[in-house]
């Protein structure tokens, strides 16, 4: 994944510290079955408590695996392959899926021990809308640093999902958009170029 890695190593320390809190925040999900029931903001707290628990087991595994249960992973994925997803066949989604959840999962195990969240609080709820509702809170690292963090939570069948999180100005899927999609771009237009490095 040598081409993949490479644009990360540009991102400043405090840009590298705040994508990896939404990717964070993004693994931890209800372990119960009647999420219905709740609101976005206590959905939202929920996963934020599970997200510390999350963080102190550690390893690509932990990660993997709340990631693939909690995270609106179609919804992202397709997003972040920008212009190249008609290129991309329906069969290979399930093979892309797989393989941009091991990505974000090995980075998150490789990178989670720098940034050890010490707590997180929900304090707000906008009204939202079709596209979802924004949750904000405040995440609190053990080292003493704050952010301020704005969930995007979309409601599903079975409840919700985390489909985007913004801390410091930035969207977590506009960074994976970026990266997926230049790849894309510097490996003949050809998503399957992508599949291939993500599930090496």
């Amino acid at each position: 994944m040598r081409g993949l890695d490479t644009p990360m190593t540009s991102w400043t320390r405090t840009r590298l510290a705040t994508w990896m809190l939404a990717v964070l925040a993004c693994l931890a999900g209800p372990q119960v079955s009647d999420a219905r029931a709740e609101s976005p903001a206590a959905y939202m707290q929920r996963v934020q408590n599970e997200l510390i628990a999350a963080q102190n087991r550690g390893g690509v595994v932990a990660f993997s695996e709340v990631l693939r249960n909690h995270m609106d992973v179609p919804g992202v994925g397709l997003t972040a392959l920008g212009p190249h997803m008609r290129s991309l066949p329906k069969s290979e989604r399930p093979s892309y899926y797989n393989g941009m959840i091991n990505f974000i999962a090995k980075y998150a195990a490789k990178t989670a021990p720098q940034y050890p969240v010490a707590s997180a609080v929900v304090v707000g709820q906008g009204p939202g809308d079709a596209g979802g509702t924004n949750v904000d809170a405040r995440v609190t690292l053990r080292s003493g640093t704050a952010y301020d963090v704005r969930w995007l939570v979309v409601k599903t069948k079975g409840g919700y999902k985390v489909r985007d999180a913004q801390v410091v100005g930035f969207w977590m899927t506009t960074f994976l958009d970026d990266l997926f999609q230049n790849y894309i771009s510097e490996n003949g237009n050809n998503p399957r170029a992508l599949v291939l490095a993500l599930n090496r």
